[in-house]
Protein backbone atom coordinates (compact mmCIF):
# COMPACT_ATOMS: atom_id res chain seq x y z
CA UNK A 1 0.00 0.00 0.00
CA UNK A 2 1.15 3.96 -0.89
CA UNK A 3 2.30 5.74 1.47
CA UNK A 4 3.32 9.59 1.30
CA UNK A 5 6.12 11.52 2.73
CA UNK A 6 5.55 15.08 2.72
CA UNK A 7 8.15 17.57 3.11
CA UNK A 8 6.99 21.48 3.49
CA UNK A 9 9.41 24.18 4.65
CA UNK A 10 6.04 26.06 6.52
CA UNK A 11 3.13 24.15 7.95
CA UNK A 12 0.63 25.27 5.66
CA UNK A 13 -2.27 25.95 8.37
CA UNK A 14 -3.33 28.34 7.90
CA UNK A 15 -3.22 28.98 4.53
CA UNK A 16 -2.95 32.46 5.01
CA UNK A 17 0.64 33.68 2.76
CA UNK A 18 1.02 32.24 -0.83
CA UNK A 19 3.69 29.46 -0.12
CA UNK A 20 1.06 28.20 2.79
CA UNK A 21 -1.90 28.25 0.25
CA UNK A 22 0.03 26.20 -2.34
CA UNK A 23 1.53 23.72 0.13
CA UNK A 24 -2.10 23.30 1.70
CA UNK A 25 -4.09 22.79 -1.09
CA UNK A 26 -0.84 20.53 -2.39
CA UNK A 27 -1.63 18.76 1.23
CA UNK A 28 -5.13 18.44 0.60
CA UNK A 29 -4.66 16.59 -3.07
CA UNK A 30 -1.90 14.18 -1.15
CA UNK A 31 -4.16 13.08 1.42
CA UNK A 32 -7.02 11.97 -1.47
CA UNK A 33 -4.28 10.14 -2.86
CA UNK A 34 -2.88 7.79 -0.39
CA UNK A 35 -2.08 8.17 3.61
CA UNK A 36 0.24 11.30 4.40
CA UNK A 37 3.16 11.82 6.48
CA UNK A 38 4.15 15.15 7.28
CA UNK A 39 7.60 16.75 8.56
CA UNK A 40 7.37 20.95 8.40
CA UNK A 41 8.83 23.94 9.73
CA UNK A 42 7.05 26.63 11.04
CA UNK A 43 7.97 30.06 12.60
CA UNK A 44 6.52 30.29 15.71
CA UNK A 45 5.42 28.28 18.49
CA UNK A 46 1.21 29.28 18.24
CA UNK A 47 1.60 28.46 14.62
CA UNK A 48 2.75 25.14 14.73
CA UNK A 49 -0.10 25.04 17.44
CA UNK A 50 -2.68 25.62 14.82
CA UNK A 51 -1.62 23.89 12.22
CA UNK A 52 -0.69 20.39 14.62
CA UNK A 53 -4.75 20.92 15.36
CA UNK A 54 -6.16 21.11 11.73
CA UNK A 55 -3.66 18.76 10.37
CA UNK A 56 -3.01 15.79 12.60
CA UNK A 57 -6.68 14.04 12.29
CA UNK A 58 -5.36 13.86 8.11
CA UNK A 59 -1.71 12.78 9.00
CA UNK A 60 -0.65 9.37 9.33
CA UNK A 61 1.66 11.03 10.95
CA UNK A 62 2.99 14.77 11.94
CA UNK A 63 5.79 16.56 13.12
CA UNK A 64 5.86 20.01 13.38
CA UNK A 65 9.06 21.55 14.16
CA UNK A 66 9.54 25.55 15.10
CA UNK A 67 12.93 27.44 13.45
CA UNK A 68 15.34 28.22 15.65
CA UNK A 69 17.92 29.41 13.37
CA UNK A 70 18.60 33.33 13.19
CA UNK A 71 19.80 35.21 9.56
CA UNK A 72 22.90 35.75 11.20
CA UNK A 73 23.47 32.55 13.10
CA UNK A 74 22.22 30.79 9.63
CA UNK A 75 24.31 33.27 7.56
CA UNK A 76 27.79 32.11 10.08
CA UNK A 77 27.11 28.76 9.58
CA UNK A 78 26.49 28.62 6.29
CA UNK A 79 29.99 30.56 5.50
CA UNK A 80 31.66 27.95 7.44
CA UNK A 81 30.44 25.11 5.60
CA UNK A 82 30.15 26.59 2.37
CA UNK A 83 26.50 25.94 1.66
CA UNK A 84 23.17 28.46 1.27
CA UNK A 85 21.91 30.52 3.73
CA UNK A 86 18.50 29.46 3.18
CA UNK A 87 19.46 25.90 3.81
CA UNK A 88 20.87 26.91 7.22
CA UNK A 89 17.58 28.78 7.73
CA UNK A 90 14.94 25.55 7.42
CA UNK A 91 17.99 23.23 9.18
CA UNK A 92 16.65 21.10 12.16
CA UNK A 93 18.02 18.16 13.79
CA UNK A 94 14.69 17.23 15.62
CA UNK A 95 12.63 16.86 11.76
CA UNK A 96 16.04 15.37 10.22
CA UNK A 97 15.51 12.42 13.05
CA UNK A 98 11.74 11.90 12.10
CA UNK A 99 12.16 12.09 8.57
CA UNK A 100 15.26 9.10 9.44
CA UNK A 101 13.46 7.17 11.63
CA UNK A 102 10.01 7.38 9.43
CA UNK A 103 11.92 6.03 6.77
CA UNK A 104 13.19 3.58 8.90
CA UNK A 105 10.07 2.26 10.34
CA UNK A 106 7.55 2.54 7.75
CA UNK A 107 7.24 1.48 4.41
CA UNK A 108 7.09 5.26 2.65
CA UNK A 109 6.82 4.37 -1.24
CA UNK A 110 6.60 8.27 -1.93
CA UNK A 111 8.29 11.87 -0.99
CA UNK A 112 7.00 14.93 -1.86
CA UNK A 113 9.10 17.63 -0.75
CA UNK A 114 8.12 21.55 -0.65
CA UNK A 115 10.56 24.37 -1.45
CA UNK A 116 13.99 23.98 -1.90
CA UNK A 117 14.92 24.40 1.78
CA UNK A 118 13.32 20.87 2.13
CA UNK A 119 15.62 19.08 -0.06
CA UNK A 120 18.11 18.63 2.29
CA UNK A 121 15.85 16.48 4.24
CA UNK A 122 15.79 13.56 1.07
CA UNK A 123 17.66 10.72 1.75
CA UNK A 124 20.72 9.86 -0.35
CA UNK A 125 18.77 6.65 -1.69
CA UNK A 126 15.50 6.42 -2.22
CA UNK A 127 13.29 3.62 -4.84
CA UNK A 128 9.86 5.16 -5.00
CA UNK A 129 8.93 8.39 -7.17
CA UNK A 130 10.20 11.58 -5.50
CA UNK A 131 8.69 15.23 -6.57
CA UNK A 132 10.60 18.11 -5.61
CA UNK A 133 8.04 21.67 -5.77
CA UNK A 134 10.74 23.74 -6.39
CA UNK A 135 8.03 26.41 -6.77
CA UNK A 136 10.29 29.45 -7.58
CA UNK A 137 13.61 29.68 -8.65
CA UNK A 138 14.55 30.94 -5.10
CA UNK A 139 18.73 31.27 -6.77
CA UNK A 140 17.36 33.51 -9.26
CA UNK A 141 15.83 36.08 -6.99
CA UNK A 142 18.76 36.37 -4.71
CA UNK A 143 20.40 37.25 -8.07
CA UNK A 144 17.91 39.70 -8.60
CA UNK A 145 18.47 41.15 -4.81
CA UNK A 146 22.81 41.35 -5.93
CA UNK A 147 22.35 43.56 -8.34
CA UNK A 148 19.75 46.04 -6.66
CA UNK A 149 22.06 45.74 -3.96
CA UNK A 150 25.00 47.77 -5.48
CA UNK A 151 27.29 48.73 -2.71
CA UNK A 152 28.10 47.47 0.52
CA UNK A 153 28.17 43.82 2.03
CA UNK A 154 24.58 42.06 1.16
CA UNK A 155 25.68 42.38 -2.42
CA UNK A 156 28.30 40.23 -1.73
CA UNK A 157 25.61 37.95 0.65
CA UNK A 158 23.01 37.81 -2.27
CA UNK A 159 25.36 37.11 -4.74
CA UNK A 160 26.57 34.50 -2.90
CA UNK A 161 23.45 32.77 -2.01
CA UNK A 162 22.57 32.98 -5.46
CA UNK A 163 25.55 30.98 -6.56
CA UNK A 164 25.49 28.28 -4.09
CA UNK A 165 21.65 28.03 -4.01
CA UNK A 166 21.34 27.66 -7.34
CA UNK A 167 24.04 24.91 -7.48
CA UNK A 168 22.15 23.02 -4.95
CA UNK A 169 18.86 23.35 -6.71
CA UNK A 170 20.74 21.88 -10.19
CA UNK A 171 22.29 18.92 -7.94
CA UNK A 172 18.51 18.28 -6.56
CA UNK A 173 17.16 18.48 -9.61
CA UNK A 174 19.22 15.72 -11.18
CA UNK A 175 18.50 13.10 -8.58
CA UNK A 176 14.64 13.82 -8.67
CA UNK A 177 12.01 12.42 -10.79
CA UNK A 178 10.38 15.81 -11.09
CA UNK A 179 10.93 19.04 -10.10
CA UNK A 180 7.63 21.69 -10.14
CA UNK A 181 7.81 25.17 -10.58
CA UNK A 182 4.56 27.68 -10.28
CA UNK A 183 4.94 28.90 -14.00
CA UNK A 184 6.29 28.25 -17.17
CA UNK A 185 7.94 30.87 -17.41
CA UNK A 186 9.68 29.65 -14.14
CA UNK A 187 10.08 25.93 -15.38
CA UNK A 188 11.50 27.38 -18.44
CA UNK A 189 14.67 29.50 -16.86
CA UNK A 190 15.43 26.74 -14.55
CA UNK A 191 15.63 24.27 -17.56
CA UNK A 192 17.78 26.47 -19.35
CA UNK A 193 20.00 27.21 -16.33
CA UNK A 194 20.40 22.93 -15.52
CA UNK A 195 20.29 21.67 -18.84
CA UNK A 196 17.53 19.32 -17.95
CA UNK A 197 14.30 18.96 -20.26
CA UNK A 198 10.53 19.37 -20.46
CA UNK A 199 10.14 15.46 -18.61
CA UNK A 200 11.80 16.43 -15.98
CA UNK A 201 10.77 20.38 -14.76
CA UNK A 202 7.47 20.77 -15.25
CA UNK A 203 4.94 23.71 -14.40
CA UNK A 204 2.47 22.91 -11.92
CA UNK A 205 0.50 26.26 -11.73
CA UNK A 206 -1.52 27.78 -8.44
CA UNK A 207 -5.11 27.86 -8.30
CA UNK A 208 -7.82 29.44 -6.51
CA UNK A 209 -10.41 28.57 -4.40
CA UNK A 210 -13.11 30.71 -6.24
CA UNK A 211 -16.47 29.75 -3.47
CA UNK A 212 -14.36 31.70 -0.82
CA UNK A 213 -13.70 34.77 -2.66
CA UNK A 214 -16.43 35.11 -4.40
CA UNK A 215 -18.08 38.67 -4.69
CA UNK A 216 -21.83 37.43 -4.05
CA UNK A 217 -21.12 36.93 -0.36
CA UNK A 218 -22.07 39.51 2.21
CA UNK A 219 -18.98 41.07 3.21
CA UNK A 220 -18.32 44.49 5.06
CA UNK A 221 -16.62 46.91 2.68
CA UNK A 222 -13.71 48.49 4.80
CA UNK A 223 -13.73 52.17 4.60
CA UNK A 224 -16.55 52.65 2.06
CA UNK A 225 -17.71 55.98 1.31
CA UNK A 226 -14.23 57.93 2.29
CA UNK A 227 -12.86 58.53 -0.98
CA UNK A 228 -11.21 55.65 -3.46
CA UNK A 229 -9.28 53.06 -2.22
CA UNK A 230 -6.30 51.16 -3.95
CA UNK A 231 -5.60 48.50 -2.09
CA UNK A 232 -2.00 46.04 -1.61
CA UNK A 233 -2.26 42.51 -0.04
CA UNK A 234 1.23 40.47 1.26
CA UNK A 235 3.24 39.20 3.89
CA UNK A 236 4.63 42.91 4.75
CA UNK A 237 7.98 41.58 5.80
CA UNK A 238 8.90 40.11 2.63
CA UNK A 239 11.66 42.63 0.82
CA UNK A 240 9.76 42.60 -2.49
CA UNK A 241 6.45 43.59 -0.99
CA UNK A 242 7.83 46.04 1.14
CA UNK A 243 9.71 47.56 -2.22
CA UNK A 244 6.29 47.53 -3.72
CA UNK A 245 4.20 49.65 -1.30
CA UNK A 246 7.45 51.44 -0.98
CA UNK A 247 7.31 52.39 -4.42
CA UNK A 248 3.40 52.95 -4.36
CA UNK A 249 3.04 55.16 -1.34
CA UNK A 250 5.89 57.88 -2.36
CA UNK A 251 5.81 57.97 -6.15
CA UNK A 252 2.50 56.78 -7.21
CA UNK A 253 -0.52 57.48 -4.91
CA UNK A 254 0.92 61.47 -4.86
CA UNK A 255 0.15 60.87 -9.09
CA UNK A 256 -3.43 59.64 -8.38
CA UNK A 257 -4.16 62.01 -5.76
CA UNK A 258 -3.19 65.15 -7.86
CA UNK A 259 -6.96 63.82 -10.00
CA UNK A 260 -8.77 62.32 -6.65
CA UNK A 261 -7.66 63.88 -3.76
CA UNK A 262 -9.64 61.79 -1.39
CA UNK A 263 -7.74 58.47 -2.88
CA UNK A 264 -6.92 56.13 -0.45
CA UNK A 265 -3.83 53.19 -0.55
CA UNK A 266 -4.49 50.29 2.03
CA UNK A 267 -1.37 48.15 2.67
CA UNK A 268 -3.22 45.05 3.94
CA UNK A 269 -1.10 41.77 5.40
CA UNK A 270 0.66 40.13 8.72
CA UNK A 271 4.39 41.83 10.05
CA UNK A 272 4.57 44.64 8.41
CA UNK A 273 8.31 46.56 9.32
CA UNK A 274 8.85 49.40 10.71
CA UNK A 275 9.58 50.89 7.17
CA UNK A 276 6.21 50.35 5.75
CA UNK A 277 4.30 51.10 8.88
CA UNK A 278 6.19 54.68 8.44
CA UNK A 279 4.26 54.78 5.04
CA UNK A 280 1.30 56.00 7.11
CA UNK A 281 3.27 59.36 7.19
CA UNK A 282 2.54 59.58 3.52
CA UNK A 283 -1.28 61.30 2.74
CA UNK A 284 -4.19 58.57 2.02
CA UNK A 285 -1.78 55.41 3.18
CA UNK A 286 -3.02 52.78 6.07
CA UNK A 287 -1.33 50.03 7.76
CA UNK A 288 -3.49 47.49 8.91
CA UNK A 289 -0.79 45.03 9.99
CA UNK A 290 -2.54 41.44 10.25
CA UNK A 291 -6.22 40.64 9.29
CA UNK A 292 -8.55 37.82 10.14
CA UNK A 293 -9.58 38.20 6.55
CA UNK A 294 -8.31 39.88 3.26
CA UNK A 295 -11.92 39.61 1.49
CA UNK A 296 -13.80 42.90 2.89
CA UNK A 297 -10.87 44.51 2.32
CA UNK A 298 -10.53 42.89 -1.65
CA UNK A 299 -14.85 43.71 -1.75
CA UNK A 300 -13.88 47.82 -1.05
CA UNK A 301 -11.39 47.84 -3.27
CA UNK A 302 -11.64 50.11 -6.59
CA UNK A 303 -8.45 48.94 -7.47
CA UNK A 304 -6.40 46.22 -6.51
CA UNK A 305 -2.75 47.08 -6.90
CA UNK A 306 0.52 45.04 -7.69
CA UNK A 307 3.58 47.25 -8.38
CA UNK A 308 6.15 44.52 -7.64
CA UNK A 309 9.44 45.43 -8.91
CA UNK A 310 10.65 41.78 -8.48
CA UNK A 311 8.15 38.73 -8.54
CA UNK A 312 8.48 35.27 -8.95
CA UNK A 313 5.92 32.50 -10.13
CA UNK A 314 2.50 33.26 -9.98
CA UNK A 315 1.42 35.78 -7.57
CA UNK A 316 -2.01 34.53 -5.63
CA UNK A 317 -3.02 38.35 -4.16
CA UNK A 318 -3.74 38.65 -7.83
CA UNK A 319 -5.58 35.35 -8.40
CA UNK A 320 -7.58 36.32 -5.51
CA UNK A 321 -8.52 39.34 -6.33
CA UNK A 322 -9.44 38.35 -9.93
CA UNK A 323 -11.46 35.85 -8.08
CA UNK A 324 -13.48 38.33 -6.30
CA UNK A 325 -13.99 40.61 -9.53
CA UNK A 326 -11.89 43.08 -8.46
CA UNK A 327 -10.03 45.20 -11.15
CA UNK A 328 -6.34 44.80 -11.29
CA UNK A 329 -3.51 46.95 -11.91
CA UNK A 330 -0.66 45.12 -11.68
CA UNK A 331 3.22 45.65 -13.32
CA UNK A 332 4.51 43.17 -15.93
CA UNK A 333 6.68 41.46 -13.39
CA UNK A 334 3.71 40.87 -11.03
CA UNK A 335 1.19 39.45 -13.89
CA UNK A 336 3.88 37.03 -15.50
CA UNK A 337 2.58 33.79 -15.50
CA UNK A 338 -0.82 34.47 -15.51
CA UNK A 339 -3.29 33.26 -17.99
CA UNK A 340 -5.33 35.91 -18.67
CA UNK A 341 -4.99 38.84 -21.02
CA UNK A 342 -4.10 42.54 -20.50
CA UNK A 343 -6.69 45.00 -21.16
CA UNK A 344 -9.36 42.32 -20.54
CA UNK A 345 -8.70 41.04 -17.36
CA UNK A 346 -6.64 43.13 -15.61
CA UNK A 347 -4.52 46.51 -16.63
CA UNK A 348 -0.55 45.92 -16.90
CA UNK A 349 1.88 48.81 -16.47
CA UNK A 350 5.59 49.73 -15.55
CA UNK A 351 6.60 52.43 -14.23
CA UNK A 352 5.14 55.43 -12.05
CA UNK A 353 3.17 57.69 -14.36
CA UNK A 354 1.66 54.58 -16.09
CA UNK A 355 0.42 53.07 -12.93
CA UNK A 356 -0.78 56.25 -11.98
CA UNK A 357 -2.42 56.29 -15.15
CA UNK A 358 -3.77 53.03 -14.85
CA UNK A 359 -5.58 53.32 -11.35
CA UNK A 360 -6.65 57.00 -12.36
CA UNK A 361 -8.59 55.63 -15.13
CA UNK A 362 -9.97 52.58 -13.17
CA UNK A 363 -11.24 55.34 -10.50
CA UNK A 364 -12.65 57.40 -13.16
CA UNK A 365 -14.85 54.84 -15.15
CA UNK A 366 -16.48 52.60 -12.21
CA UNK A 367 -18.69 51.15 -15.01
CA UNK A 368 -15.25 50.09 -16.95
CA UNK A 369 -13.33 48.72 -13.79
CA UNK A 370 -16.25 46.53 -12.78
CA UNK A 371 -17.23 44.71 -16.37
CA UNK A 372 -12.75 44.39 -16.40
CA UNK A 373 -13.08 42.48 -13.05
CA UNK A 374 -16.33 40.54 -14.12
CA UNK A 375 -14.25 39.29 -16.69
CA UNK A 376 -11.35 38.32 -14.12
CA UNK A 377 -13.43 36.46 -12.15
CA UNK A 378 -15.05 34.68 -14.74
CA UNK A 379 -11.34 33.67 -16.40
CA UNK A 380 -10.62 32.29 -12.91
CA UNK A 381 -13.48 30.31 -12.77
CA UNK A 382 -12.57 28.46 -15.74
CA UNK A 383 -8.85 28.44 -15.73
CA UNK A 384 -7.92 28.37 -12.14
CA UNK A 385 -9.58 25.69 -9.75
CA UNK A 386 -7.05 24.09 -7.31
CA UNK A 387 -8.03 20.05 -8.48
CA UNK A 388 -7.38 20.62 -12.10
CA UNK A 389 -4.21 22.76 -11.15
CA UNK A 390 -2.74 20.16 -9.08
CA UNK A 391 -4.09 16.64 -11.27
CA UNK A 392 -0.90 16.43 -12.59
CA UNK A 393 0.19 15.45 -9.25
CA UNK A 394 -0.97 11.68 -9.03
CA UNK A 395 0.00 10.86 -12.77
CA UNK A 396 3.55 12.39 -11.58
CA UNK A 397 3.60 9.93 -8.33
CA UNK A 398 1.81 6.73 -10.64
CA UNK A 399 -1.00 7.17 -7.90
CA UNK A 400 -3.58 8.54 -10.15
CA UNK A 401 -6.90 7.01 -10.35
Amino acid sequence: MAEILFLVHRAPWPPDRGDRIRSWHMFEALTRLAPVHVAALADNAAEAALARARMAPRCKSLAIEVRKASRPLALAGALLRGEPVSNRLFRSEAVAAYVDELLRARAITHIVAFSGQMAQYLPARFDGPVIMDFVDVDSAKFATYAEQDRVGPMRWVHAREAKRLGRFEAEIARTVDASLFVSEAEAALFRERTGLGAERVRAVGNGIDTERFDPAQRLAKVGEGEGPLAVFTGQMDYRPNIDAVRWFAKDILPRVRERHPEARFAIVGRAPTAEVRALEECPGVRVTGQVPDVRPWLAAADAVVAPLLLARGVQNKLLEAMAMARPVVASRAAATGIEVEAGAHLLVADGAEAMAAAVRALFDDPVRAARMGAAARERMIARYGWEARLEPLGRLLGLAA
